[in-house]
């Protein structure tokens, strides 16, 4: 028996566009690092058993999601955008829980670091290596 066999990797729907499932896949791992490092925090401070319990399983769960992912879309383009999205996200939780103000010019710097990963998301890309090195043989 195989740990594939115990955590098979999640498989999207086959109608589904690659972009649609990077960008999923980029959300949920921000999603999920943004929880961990939320009950990590909390672990941190309080050491109860339950954040610790709780952020590990985020963990593992975020690693499962990449793993899987990674079936579907480039290294590089979903770890740059999960961790883009998980910036993004730490910036208005400090924002609206924390009440930390940025000035005009940050928001603006984070709107175009959304267009450009965007654009490496959405944009036709080059075929992977070893897709055209295997059909060539």
């Amino acid at each position: 028996m195989s740990t594939a066999d115990v955590f098979p990797l999640i498989k999207a729907p086959e109608a589904w566009p690659v972009p649609v499932v990077a960008t999923l896949a980029m959300v949920m791992l921000a999603g999920l690092d943004l929880v961990g490092a939320l009950f990590a925090k909390e672990w941190a401070e309080h050491g109860g058993i339950r954040a610790l319990v709780l952020g590990a399983g985020a963990f593992v769960v975020l690693f499962w999601v990449y793993a899987s992912s990674l079936k579907y879309a480039e290294l590089a383009l979903v770890t740059m955008g999960w961790v883009v999205m998980l910036q993004v996200g730490l910036v208005l939780i400090d924002r609206w829980v924390y009440g930390v103000e940025l000035p005009l010019g940050k928001w603006v710097a984070i709107g175009v670091v959304l267009l450009a990963q965007g654009y490496l998301v959405l944009a036709p890309g080059v075929e992977r290596a070893a897709t055209v090195a295997g059909s060539a043989g």
